[in-house]
């Protein structure tokens, strides 16, 4: 299987042109939150109706799996607290969002939503615990803010750690987990787009700007992933 991951794009249309150019390359397309771009001079309502386009486009071009972040975030759910509506949405039209649970060949995808308080917490512990039964040869997560313990939390000044995160992947060890959230981190000093814990693959593309996104490809046949940050790049073994 090979899977092209990158986040925080921030309706930079560009990259999701890129990425649609190149999905059907790849058997997956991850995309793990921060869709939206909430300082853009376009309105929110007509940003959802444009990305709304994408996602299509990347559905009949591949298996496409996304998340939300915290720009995404578009008002209040049943219980109170900030969900992304329209991605709920989305995901109501056949799109694989927040807190599906996908298996594709002998790989499944669990797709955790960004949670904005003690509720929409625990329903990504729930959403964990479900998904961890009868597992098929490897579970990769979706999950935007990367995990405390690790260098891609880092914007060279501050640490924004996960400390949830980090504590689900002690307790269920995925083989892979794709965040993003803080756009620095692979270039910043203490900082990275890769990182394991435990058994634990995390990675975090960043943000660029140019017409490619930052991003990452995993081969899991090869045991490879290839980080792309230009004019950065790096490779690194799965197995090592």
């Amino acid at each position: 299987m090979r899977i092209l991951a990158a986040a925080d794009l921030h309706y930079r249309l560009p990259h999701y042109d890129w990425l649609v150019d190149q999905a059907a390359d790849f058997d997956v397309v991850a995309i793990p939150g921060d869709h939206v771009d909430l300082a853009g001079a376009v309105p929110v309502e007509a940003q959802i109706v444009v990305l709304s386009a994408y996602f299509e486009r990347l559905s009949s071009s591949t298996r496409f799996v996304t998340t939300s972040g915290n720009h995404d975030l578009d008002g209040p759910g049943p219980q109170g607290e900030q969900i992304p509506r329209w991605l709920r949405r989305a995901g109501a039209s056949g799109i694989a969002v927040d807190g599906a649970c996908v298996d594709i060949d002998d790989t499944r995808f669990s797709l955790c939503p960004w949670w904005d308080g003690p509720l929409t917490r625990a329903e990504v512990d729930a959403q964990l615990e479900r998904d961890a039964v009868d597992l098929p040869a490897r579970w990769v997560w979706l999950y935007h803010s990367p995990p405390a313990g690790t260098g891609l939390c880092r914007t060279g000044r501050r640490e924004f750690p996960d400390e949830d995160l980090a504590g689900w992947i002690e307790r269920w060890q995925p083989d892979l987990v794709f965040t993003g959230h803080i756009h620095q981190a692979p270039w910043v000093e203490g900082g990275g787009w890769a990182a394991r814990l435990g058994r634990t693959w995390v990675f975090n593309a960043g943000r660029t700007t140019g017409p490619v996104p930052a991003h990452v490809i995993i081969d899991t046949d090869a045991r490879t992933a290839e980080w792309f940050g230009l004019p950065d790049s790096d490779r690194i073994d799965l197995t090592a």
